[in-house]
């Protein structure tokens, strides 16, 4: 019984390797194999699939090699999603497709759904589960928030602060927290509150759930903030779907002014006014001897003085006369 026991750990151990290696390429062409089957699941999100076009009929073709090389392109685009997604839950001991479902890309950035984290702290086996504590600091009342508004005569966003009413909403303060599996040490979030929300501007964008469901959102952040800073392993030091839009869109308020117009005035009134060729003379005031000369058969730039002497030495071999004081023998031409 224990050889058989043996035998089958160490057979499970060769099914799950610790990490994809790249560079290795049975393991590379295995990876892709498992990714062109995902990339041809339904169960996917659009992002892991290619978006196929058909081609239309009567179709030339130069029209049917381009729209075979956009497939092409998108095939490849679609399984080297999945790949990164294979090696992500990999790496951090996830399925496959839990992560293709709850890994997002928000402007360029991947993001994990907030669920996600939760989950993934709650079964890695490290923690005990993770739990949230509310405190009620009563109603708000004013509350000053900084928000950026366009300036259309200086062609840039400006800080304007403002006061948001907040007489009937309720300050709730949430933390996250939990202990480490054989410990009684308490890990705790920093507090995240609808306070900070506001200040910050995360309660009055346009659509923003901050309003409709405040304590949902208040978990979110507050076990996102958890895992950043107890288990970043787990997020792999990315942010939440939530947090990568708001912080898209205060990077959008940082102050900057506007310049194409004033650019593209001095350009159409300045830009190419006084033609310059590579034969005019020096300018007034300048020296001429310090001026570059173009040698109009070589191209080769060389000094006013040094063309001048090279121009004459070469009218002296034209006419076949030697400089004066040499002989074959003192210059024998190299």
């Amino acid at each position: 019984m224990e050889q058989n026991k043996s035998v089958v750990q160490t057979s499970n151990q060769n099914v799950m390797p610790v990490a994809f290696n790249f560079f290795d390429p049975v393991q590379f062409e295995t990876m892709q194999r498992v990714s062109k089957m995902f990339a041809s699941s339904d169960l996917v999100p659009d992002s892991y699939k290619p978006v196929l076009k058909m081609i239309p009929a009567g179709a030339n073709e130069g029209q049917i090699a381009a729209i075979q090389q956009e497939n092409a392109a998108a095939q490849n685009k679609a399984i080297a999603n999945c790949m990164i997604a294979l090696e992500v839950a990999n790496r951090i001991g996830a399925s496959p497709l839990m992560v293709m479902q709850n890994l997002v890309v928000i402007y360029g950035r991947p993001s994990w759904s907030a669920k996600f984290l939760i989950a993934t702290v709650n079964t890695c086996g490290r923690f005990e589960p993770l739990q949230f504590k509310f405190i009620k600091n009563g109603n708000l009342g004013k509350v000053e928030y900084i928000e950026y508004v366009w300036n259309q005569s200086a062609h840039r966003k400006e800080a304007q602060k403002k006061e948001f009413d907040g007489t009937n909403v309720e300050d709730l303060v949430c933390v996250a927290f939990t202990k480490k599996k054989g410990s009684d040490d308490v890990l705790e979030s920093s507090p995240i509150s609808i306070r900070m929300a506001i200040q910050e501007g995360w309660y009055m964008k346009s659509g923003s759930k901050w309003q409709t469901m405040p304590k949902q959102m208040l978990m979110y952040r507050a076990a996102s903030w958890w895992t950043s800073v107890y288990a970043p392993e787990i997020s792999m030091g990315m942010r939440t779907v939530e947090e990568n839009q708001e912080i898209h869109e205060l990077r959008e308020n940082i102050d900057y002014t506007d310049v194409t117009d004033e650019v593209r005035q001095e350009k159409d009134a300045n830009a190419n006014k006084t033609a310059i060729g590579f034969d005019q003379g020096a300018p007034e005031g300048d020296n001429p001897g310090t001026m570059g000369v173009v040698d109009t058969e070589t191209g080769e730039v060389k000094d006013a003085g040094d063309s001048g002497d090279a121009a004459g030495t070469g009218e002296d071999a034209a006419a076949g006369n030697q400089p004066q004081g040499e002989n074959k023998e003192d210059n024998p031409g190299f």
